[in-house]
């Protein structure tokens, strides 16, 4: 049986990373965990900030899996987006390694965490604009503006499941879904 040495080593790395952050993970650190040779590694990634971007692109794989399983075609718009965000904001808020990535980047704010998060949230607007244009082509919401309008539901999102925790008590995912809709969905005329 042939041992896969790149998933050894993505596995190492991934532990690493989520143990002790990028700045602190070594190539050497990663090869002794993995129990290869640093050359091994090497072979598969030419330093670290490749392994790390290897990493984070599975992740980002998982997060937008996770969001596409959230959606529901029998369900309106603003339900499907309010459960799309809510699964990757909470599959972000439990993943560990994103956790140690957020963290290390409000400590220290390593250049290539700041890419990586800059990465996800790049992906998670991609995400949502394309949802957005879905809706306003098929008649289910009015034009608008896709990308400002997915940068406006991220930002409401992120301030109501983190900013709004810091000093209040958390609200529920009901109140989440009303708020998104009271706020974008229907604007707040009478």
């Amino acid at each position: 049986m042939s041992i896969d040495r790149k998933k050894l080593i993505l596995d190492a790395a991934t532990k690493s990373f989520t143990q002790f952050g990028y700045k602190a993970t070594t190539m050497d650190l990663v090869a002794k965990l993995a129990n290869v040779g640093k050359g091994t590694i090497y072979t598969f990634f030419k330093n670290k900030e490749e392994l790390f971007d290897d990493i984070f692109s599975t992740l980002l794989k998982e997060m937008k899996q996770t969001a596409d399983e959230a959606m529901d075609p029998d369900l309106p718009f603003h339900e499907n987006v309010h459960r799309a965000l809510f699964a990757i904001l909470e599959f972000r808020k439990t993943h560990q390694l994103t956790i140690k990535i957020f963290q290390e980047n409000a400590e220290i704010g390593t250049m290539a965490v700041q890419e990586v998060i800059q990465k996800m949230e790049r992906m998670i607007l991609l995400y949502i604009t394309r949802k957005i244009e879905a809706a306003v082509q098929s008649g289910e919401i009015k034009p608008c503006d896709p990308e400002l309008t997915a940068f406006i539901m991220l930002k409401l999102y992120i301030a109501l499941i983190f900013d709004w925790e810091k000093n209040h008590q958390p609200l529920t995912k009901e109140t989440i879904a009303e708020l998104l809709e009271l706020y974008v969905v229907k604007g707040l005329s009478t």
